[in-house]
């Protein structure tokens, strides 16, 4: 049966159009499938449809009816999975580095979905998509750790709402090319799209508020493990600001820069991949409301790297 969801626009937004706004509201809906709800009728305003382009105003009622998932396009395949916490509602594993989320051009099989799709035999959200069904939140092909899935969508949209509303903890470690200056440090600054180089972010004036806390854990040769609180979940967030900072992350091709190749070629280490590592995730459990605070830990590669570039 579909799920109903009514909204009612509180302020005038005379530049946001409805599918924007309504991303914002869900940001871990694309934009795109809002528009082709908005397009199927799925999406009313005051009892009509409009079009995408349509700028909510105060007062307008926002009808939303949340489609039955659709058969699941991603074939379903026997990939090991290590779980951290799993009950009829949700559960969360602890991604492997080098696997990819959810299936996109040039990875239709072997992702992280296609694992999901056989381990709970089709008992996955759809508020997703077909693409993406249970995927509540992301991480980059290359960062291992906690993620978290959910089976049904009232558990997804419940664990949206706390991704959105800030209420979840997540705890990153981090491996740091060069010594960071403070033991502690704060960063709080906005991030969008670079201007230029439209696959990468940027801090720029203006952008969305982002906010993460770096705890400096050891010092090791001519780099630093790092564990980093994120208070907010901007796309890239914790290697944007380790650039900033002048501590760009071991291994990361994007956003490395000078430090990363002078670190590479000074000490000799060099990285398969980016060294980061989502090792605590707490939110509350959407049926229960009891507090989950899940663990995992670190992986081989992580731990290969400490010992590498412990200081003898």
């Amino acid at each position: 049966m579909n799920r109903h969801e009514t909204l009612r626009v509180e302020t005038s937004q005379p530049k946001v159009r409805l599918d924007k706004f309504l991303q914002k509201k869900f940001p871990d809906i694309s934009r795109g499938a809002f528009q082709r709800m908005i397009q199927g009728g799925n999406i009313l305003i005051d009892g009509k449809p409009v079009k995408s382009t349509h700028h909510p105003k105060p007062g307008e009622k926002i009808a939303i009816t949340w489609p039955i998932a659709e058969p699941a396009k991603a074939q379903a395949e026997d990939i090991p999975l290590k779980i951290l916490f799993e009950d009829e509602c949700l559960l969360v594993i602890n991604k492997p580095p080098g696997i990819v989320v959810h299936p996109a051009a040039g990875h239709a099989q072997g992702t992280l979905v296609n694992a999901l799709l056989h381990h709970c035999a089709g008992q996955l959200s759809g508020v997703g998509g077909v693409a993406r069904p249970g995927i509540v939140h992301r991480l980059d092909k290359d960062t291992s750790g906690c993620l978290v899935v959910a089976k049904n969508d009232s558990a997804h949209l419940e664990l949206s709402t706390q991704f959105t509303q800030r209420k979840v903890t997540k705890v990153y470690q981090a491996l740091v090319c060069g010594q960071p200056q403070k033991n502690q440090t704060i960063v709080k600054a906005p991030i969008a799209r670079h201007p230029i180089h439209r696959k990468k972010m940027a801090i720029v004036k203006g952008g969305r508020t982002s906010h993460t806390d770096f705890d400096t854990l050891k010092l090791l040769n001519q780099s630093a493990h790092v564990e980093a609180k994120l208070h907010t979940g901007r796309t890239h967030q914790i290697r944007v600001h380790l650039q900033h900072l002048g501590t760009p992350l071991i291994g990361d091709k994007i956003y490395g820069g000078r430090a990363a190749r002078v670190f590479s070629q000074s000490t000799g280490y060099k990285a398969t991949r980016q060294m980061l590592h989502a090792s605590e995730l707490g939110f509350t459990h959407p049926t229960s409301g009891k507090p989950i605070l899940a663990k995992a830990p670190l992986p081989a590669d992580f731990i290969d790297a400490l010992d590498y570039l412990h200081i003898r």
